[in-house]
């Protein structure tokens, strides 16, 4: 045993006291983060111009603070981007995170000095967490490999500026420096292709037990790999044993990632956000992720049915029901209040508070009143691969087609396939009928036939590949929408159809 792994141990062990000590008092320490950020805001501008002085309580606090997604925000962000202080949070941000936001443009999120241990120490312990439930700590003294972004930062009036992951990777501690990969020069290298062979030549001789990243883009790392050696990823890299992931639902990706290694190996869950870290998988037996309520952020939640409504419900943690789908609302130390970040989650337990992620607030099919989410489709499709076992999935995103040709209205599924299904009718109609069971409304408008049911429309290999790269978001922590409310992106797949 090395002396990473040796070390982990203790310090999980500690990590796991603090996690359950916090996670038995959920309203405690949310209320206790809601006065600090509070306090700490009451000077800056924003915190005067919302008179954070006569907020006493959470009731207070939502009189006085509006939800607000990235546009709402911006008179503020345009402040910092200038170069003003104390305009959001205490000082200047030390990095604004850039990210490309599907209706304003680029996004500048700021991070702050505070908010910093919230990205590092909550990714740490996600693999601290796996250590002390598993005992298999192995893997730290082995090769580590994070998929990303570049970490070259530019500066936007002197504050530097770059994608999250790039910023992250300034903060890896030093005792995990020495076997991370690749190395920094490869990691900067802007054309994902280029810097994927560049990856594969680093890492093909190492003895890689870690791979992190988002599972489309490490599924092309695998496949790259295969095609170069003509081996499973089992078999160039022995000790592989623990894939991390996040950013999007690893089940339609799981066949094909685990027949790329050759086996199963455990893996690790975690939501990671430019504007906070918000849970991780804390468990390898329990559902869903355990949402981080002491470090930074004081979370709200809207019923994801009310998001739109002119005076939404807000509640606390205490205040959520298991099963129903909510938006998720932040206030952290990084200076973002009432801040809607587009998600929506639903919880699976509340002992302690563990979480699924069910979609964006904004990314749904309702071209006819029938609210399908991304979660429905995820579910149907996963389901119809368990049904035809001899399919393997590579991407698939769904659009309303309001005006075919001929015929009534549909859901159009477009659908990469590594291996398609022998019987493609029949896995077809299993997943509109799926999809019909999962989403009543989508079933009321077939039964009146008002729609008529979903088609799949097989695509080229590496249509999406094609298409992410046509957009300028090939590789790093860019993902496919699951689903759209318009026909953009089908659009772009028409051209490669089979």
């Amino acid at each position: 045993m090395g002396f990473r792994s040796a070390l982990s141990k203790p310090f999980a062990s500690y990590i796991r006291s603090q996690t359950l000590k916090w996670s038995s008092q959920p309203g405690y320490y949310q209320q206790k983060i809601l006065q600090h950020l509070v306090n700490r805001a009451k000077d800056t501008v924003f915190g005067r111009d919302h008179d954070f002085a006569a907020i006493k309580n959470y009731e207070d606090f939502k009189k006085n603070v509006p939800v607000r997604d990235y546009e709402q925000l911006t008179p503020w962000i345009d402040q910092l981007v200038k170069g003003h202080e104390n305009v959001l949070w205490p000082g200047k941000p030390e990095y604004f995170s850039k990210t490309s936001g599907t209706t304003s443009g680029v996004k500048y999120i700021p991070v702050t000095k505070d908010s910093i241990p919230n990205h590092i120490n909550s990714a740490r312990n996600a693999l601290l967490s796996y250590v002390h439930e598993t005992g298999n700590s192995k893997f730290l003294d082995g090769k580590l490999i994070f998929l990303s972004g570049s970490p070259e930062l530019t500066e936007t009036a002197g504050i530097k500026t770059g994608r999250l992951s790039g910023i992250v990777n300034h903060h890896v501690p030093a005792y995990l420096r020495n076997n991370q990969m690749p190395s920094y020069t490869t990691n900067c290298i802007e054309d994902w292709e280029k810097k994927l062979d560049k990856i594969i030549d680093e890492t093909l001789q190492q003895d890689m037990t870690l791979i992190s990243g988002i599972p489309p883009w490490v599924q092309m790392y695998f496949d790259n790999i295969i095609e170069r050696t003509g081996k499973k990823i089992c078999e160039v890299f022995p000790n592989f044993s623990l894939f991390v992931y996040g950013g999007v639902n690893f089940e339609p990706y799981r066949a094909k990632l685990f027949d790329s290694i050759g086996r199963s190996v455990d893996a690790i869950e975690t939501y990671p956000a430019s504007e906070g870290f918000i849970a991780y998988q804390d468990s390898q037996t329990e559902e869903g992720l355990l949402i981080l309520l002491n470090s930074g952020i004081f979370f709200e939640f809207i019923p994801a049915d009310e998001y739109f409504n002119e005076d939404p419900t807000r509640l606390t943690i205490e205040d959520v029901e298991l099963g129903v789908n909510y938006a998720l609302i932040i206030n952290n130390n990084a200076g973002l209040w009432g801040y809607s970040i587009g998600d929506t989650v639903k919880f699976v337990s509340k002992d302690p508070y563990r979480l699924l992620v069910t979609g964006r607030i904004k990314h749904f099919i309702s071209a006819f009143g029938e609210h399908v989410i991304g979660e429905e489709v995820e579910k149907a499709m996963k389901y119809c691969c368990d049904q035809f076992p001899e399919t393997e999935l590579v991407e698939f995103t769904v659009a309303p087609n309001v005006t075919p040709a001929e015929g009534l209205p549909l859901h159009e599924w477009y659908v990469e396939f590594a291996r398609p299904p022998q019987d493609l009718p029949a896995f077809e109609k299993a997943l509109d009928l799926q999809l019909r069971k999962l989403n009543i409304y989508y079933d009321d408008l077939i039964s009146g036939n008002i729609l008529r049911s979903l088609q799949i429309i097989p695509l080229k290999k590496n249509a999406f590949i094609t298409y992410m790269k046509s957009q300028g978001k090939l590789g790093g922590q860019n993902k496919v929408p699951r689903l759209s409310n318009d026909r953009q992106i089908a659009q772009e797949l028409e051209f490669n159809k089979k």
